[in-house]
């Protein structure tokens, strides 16, 4: 079998981590071309000395010389870039096969859809590109041969429950609904007038996923579903009636797939992202991921329940955002940045998150995305009005 080439965008992260992990236990397979970091200079350069990568692209362009320095300590040979220019570059080298799009929010939107651009496998991570840009994205890659294998735990579930006809439609192959699961985060149960004194701490420490920062926040509010919820409209063609989200504290089940004739296919699991990442990483075939083995006797207690959306606004807002479409989710993307990161640094509090998010959605005026530039115009726009949302509230 040919080894494949690949480029790691996000390599210090959780899953770019994870997805080294997953190619060290199959090394035969794969063979690491670039890797990519947002600040951990010190990590990158010991990835690439470990995998002997080609490029080291650090997303700060400020940290460049440090990055040439760690790298010569580690006595790695990688070539230097950085900025976005260096991402699109890692994203879009020719003799590169796979691109692991690992990096989180709209940040990674221009090196993710390079990536479709020149036809390469993509395992998609960074489910914003699809949350700000999905017709563009998808129509970039079906127009360039690119193939979009879900790395996210519920979009991977989903697929392994969908026939490979799904494309076709999916009232073509029998499909009532997809069901996506959400562990409800570590405020599940927390009385809802005492979610303005959780701390950044208590807010990024998950119960079942080990994951950064934002994405624990965003897991926190369940808006990190409703992206998801958008992400799959896209990746599965679906309309917004045929998408749905239960509660499943254990993690477990990962997703679902209602059919017409009454069956529901679900994919189980211990809660790893090896596990997603492998599969998305060797399909059609299956590898080695060294996750954990699914003990079911012990895992008597699998419950569902519908999510309380006064409870958790931010998956209302990302339903309606998907509704409204064109650039609402633009909208609700860059706003809710701006609010976890202002949360983060302790600006806001948390249960100030969704109504910093609805204030820009209330002001939005709805507009048409025909191009990259629309996009990138929206979220500017959009960012600029929640941070001046965030000063008048200090």
């Amino acid at each position: 079998m040919k080894t494949e080439a690949i480029s790691v965008l996000g390599a210090t992260g959780s899953v770019g981590e994870n997805t080294l992990d997953v190619i060290s236990r199959n090394a035969d397979s794969y063979r690491v071309i670039a890797l990519s970091a947002n600040h951990n200079t010190q990590g990158l350069a010991e990835q690439c000395a470990r995998f002997n990568a080609q490029l080291a692209v650090i997303a700060d362009p400020a940290l460049e010389n440090e990055l040439y320095k760690a790298l010569k300590a580690q006595g790695a040979t990688a070539t230097v870039m950085s900025g976005e220019a260096g991402l699109v570059t890692a994203a879009g080298l020719p003799e590169v096969d796979i691109v692991m799009a690992a990096i989180v929010g709209a940040a990674g939107l221009k090196s993710t859809l390079r990536a479709a651009e020149t036809g390469k496998k993509v395992l998609l991570a960074n489910k914003e590109s699809l949350v700000i840009a999905g017709e563009l994205f998808t129509r970039t890659a079906r127009h360039n041969g690119a193939q979009i294998l879900p790395v996210d735990s519920e979009h991977n579930a989903i697929f392994q429950a969908l026939p490979v006809a799904f494309e076709q439609g999916l009232e073509h192959v029998g499909v009532e609904r997809i069901i996506l699961t959400a562990s409800g985060g570590p405020f599940l149960d927390m009385p809802a007038d005492k979610l303005n004194q959780v701390t950044p701490a208590e807010a990024c420490n998950h119960p079942n996923w080990d994951m950064g920062q934002k994405i624990s926040v965003d897991s926190a509010t369940l808006m990190n579903k409703g992206l998801e919820v958008i992400e799959a409209r896209w990746l599965f063609n679906a309309r917004p009636d045929q998408l749905e989200v239960l509660i499943h504290p254990q993690s477990i089940v990962h997703s679902m797939v209602a059919y017409r004739d009454g069956s529901v296919l679900a994919q189980l699991g211990t809660p790893d992202m090896r596990t997603p990442i492998a599969h998305a990483l060797a399909w059609p075939r299956r590898i080695e991921s060294g996750v954990k083995r699914l003990n079911l006797p012990q895992e008597s207690d699998l419950s569902f329940k519908q999510p309380d959306l006064k409870r958790f606004p931010c998956l209302r807002l990302a339903f309606e955002a998907m509704s409204a479409g064109e650039n609402a989710p633009v909208g609700l993307n860059a706003a809710n940045e701006v609010a976890v990161e202002a949360f983060l640094q302790g600006r806001i509090a948390f249960n100030t998150i969704p109504s910093l998010v609805e204030e820009v959605m209330q002001r939005l005026e709805i507009s048409a995305i025909n191009n990259l530039d629309d996009v990138l115009m929206h979220d500017k726009l959009a960012r600029i009005r929640a941070t001046e949302w965030v000063k008048q509230i200090r």
